[in-house]
């Protein structure tokens, strides 16, 4: 099996970057949203991340 992380097509809010990562770890969306939400709240890196991953992942 090959895993490829990229965005998500059809679990999508903004760019689809929390949608491919629950994705391709296995896990809820809502539950890396809720994370990336806290991080931009408590240091403001999620952000950055956050846009990185956007433009850094590959669409399918």
């Amino acid at each position: 099996m090959n895993k490829r992380l990229v965005v998500s097509q059809t679990d999508r809010k903004f760019a689809g970057v929390c949608g491919g990562l629950a994705e391709y770890f296995g896990m809820r969306s809502e539950n890396v949203r809720l994370a990336f939400i806290i991080g931009a709240f408590l240091g403001g890196s999620a952000i950055a991340i956050y846009i990185i991953l956007a433009f850094a992942m590959a669409d399918n």
